[in-house]
């Protein structure tokens, strides 16, 4: 074991991680430096130049992976009875309404996405207190408040996600897995960054996309050359 952390000690000591690399170098960096047993989560942040706090600064939006994320998703859907068995149809893991408000009000959160319909906002919009801190509350933005609760349901198994702005300006996504091919993890990373400097609003001043980086589960992170995003 102490072998194995001087070696990894001196790998380490090869690279600069101040400096910014092209995306295809930084992907595979991560890759090697990623040393954890199970397939590691690989994240992305982006810093903008926004001030999150103008509404119209607030950068929020969803995308869907090309490759997806390599993470099974657990979805809930909160809707009326006529729309259960459509919802069960498309691969939904939890269907209901008023028994799970009350299991979430309680403290439940065993879900990853809740998808619901408008007609039922106002009874979801009580639990923004548990779901808004953890970014698991529903919006039109982002196509979870939908009358076609079927279409929500695929796009999101088949890879779309979420993403917001923090308070600090930057947005974390997680884009896939370590085991993802360096092409396919590269097709995610453009994708994401292609639809969000489209949403990058008029009023921002300077640099709107300051720095990308990437990192691992528990590995280091590797700032990517802007550049080579083909983003100026």
């Amino acid at each position: 074991m102490k072998r194995s952390k001087k070696k990894q000690k001196e790998f380490l000591s090869k690279y600069d991680f101040t400096k910014s690399y092209v995306v295809d170098d930084a992907i595979k960096l991560i890759k090697e430096i990623s040393k954890v047993k199970f397939d590691a989560s690989f994240d992305i942040a982006l810093r903008l130049g926004v001030d999150p706090r103008k509404a119209e600064q607030m950068i929020r939006g969803a995308v869907s992976l090309p490759n997806g994320t390599g993470k099974e998703v657990k979805i809930l859907v909160l809707c009326t009875p006529e729309k259960e068995s459509e919802a069960k149809a498309a691969g939904a893991d939890y269907i209901g309404l008023d028994e799970y408000i009350k299991k979430i009000e309680g403290g439940w959160v065993d879900f990853d996405v809740m998808i619901t319909m408008p007609s039922v906002m106002a009874k979801v919009g009580k639990l923004g207190k548990v779901l808004g801190p953890r970014g698991l509350m529903p919006n039109p933005k982002t196509g979870t408040v939908t009358e076609n609760i079927e279409n929500a349901i695929k796009d999101i198994k088949s890879g779309k996600i979420d993403f917001k702005v923090d308070k600090y300006g930057i947005i974390h996504a997680s884009i896939g897995r370590i085991s993802f091919t360096v092409e396919k993890l590269k097709e995610n990373i453009l994708e994401l960054v292609n639809i969000i400097m489209k949403l990058k609003p008029s009023s921002a001043k300077g640099t709107y996309l300051k720095s990308v980086s990437i990192s691992s589960t528990m590995s280091k992170g590797v700032f990517i050359e802007k550049s080579s995003l083909s983003v100026a």
